[in-house]
């Protein structure tokens, strides 16, 4: 699986290097071409994807390597890591679009050569429409999230090409000299709100947030079904890269065994992981009635406690 994973996330990032190094030459010709603030905004949008590919890849290789005695947990965080490069690479394209948007809207100025623009335009919406397949294809198949922020930034192009494409109308065909800075602008934004969109599950990432409630819900009563296990408290959850992790204590008898204890915990262990594949779980036993942080309901709250207590 691992392996697979290492495959289809590095042909999503050469796939976005290709396409980003391809549209940034045609969009170089075309901002020669038709002096557009858009077309500009979309050429250092797309320079920026390209930079942000290079990143991408790096990334995903770097955390497809295994665990090693200075990485333990593995080297997952690299993706996230890349997403936050990312982000702030769109920040300041975003920044650059905005500056140059509000000169051209001060100084005045016209566009050029409208033809050649949408046909660049409507050449990157084709080429971008299949790369974002493929990615959405390879982040249902191995939740990259470096993978998935990268697909966000050419996700936005669509818009962005089709804004040039407008800008360029409007300011070419209908007389409204002010579209193109002013799409220049929308633009800007557009690429703020994804960036501040994209910026929250690497984010979760990076602090170690936990698992989704539903997911963990789920990962209690899949525990709940071994009635030899009681009280279940300090659950943690965290999820790097495409490992999920988690940890728990339980209560066993005070007089089992140390191998018997060992018995129910391989096989609990065996049965979580099997139903949550990519998971790394760590179980910890307590002896009954032993409680680590009296007071501390962090710690001590018992989960199957709550899941009976939860309403049908």
């Amino acid at each position: 699986m691992t392996d697979k994973r290492a495959f289809l996330t590095r042909s999503a990032a050469f796939a976005s290097i290709g396409v980003a190094l391809l549209l940034a030459v045609l969009k170089l010709w075309a901002v020669v071409q038709t002096s557009s603030t858009a077309m500009l905004g979309s050429l250092a949008d797309t320079g920026l994807d390209l930079m942000a590919s290079l990143a991408t890849l790096v990334a995903v290789w770097i955390a497809a390597h295994p665990a090693d005695d200075n990485h333990r947990f593995g080297h997952g965080k690299a993706e996230a890591l890349a997403a936050m490069f990312q982000i702030i690479l769109i920040v300041l394209s975003a920044g650059a679009i905005a500056f140059r948007a509000l000169v051209r809207l001060v100084e005045g100025g016209e566009t050029q050569a409208a033809e050649q623009g949408i046909a660049v335009s409507a050449i990157a919406i084709v080429a971008t429409l299949g790369l974002v397949a493929w990615q959405r294809h390879v982040v249902s198949r191995t939740g990259s999230v470096a993978i998935k922020t990268d697909s966000i930034h050419y996700q936005s192009d669509l818009f962005l090409n089709l804004a040039v494409i407008a800008a360029l109308v409007l300011d070419q065909y209908v007389g409204f000299a002010e579209a193109d800075p002013l799409f220049g602008l929308a633009i800007a934004a557009w690429l703020l709100w994804g960036a501040w969109s994209a910026s929250s599950e690497a984010i979760d990432h990076l602090m170690d947030r936990e698992w989704p409630e539903e997911k963990r819900r789920a990962f209690v009563e899949a525990a709940a079904k071994h009635p030899e296990l009681s009280r279940l408290h300090d659950l943690r959850t965290r999820t790097s890269g495409d490992r999920d992790f988690a940890q728990f204590h339980v209560d066993l008898p005070g007089t089992m065994s140390v191998q018997a204890a060992h018995d129910i915990v391989e096989r609990v262990e065996t049965d979580l992981c099997r139903q949550f594949p990519g998971l790394e779980l760590l179980i910890h036993i307590d002896p009954r009635g032993h409680l680590d942080e009296p007071g501390n309901t962090l710690v001590e709250a018992d989960e199957f406690a709550q899941l009976k207590d939860e309403p049908e």
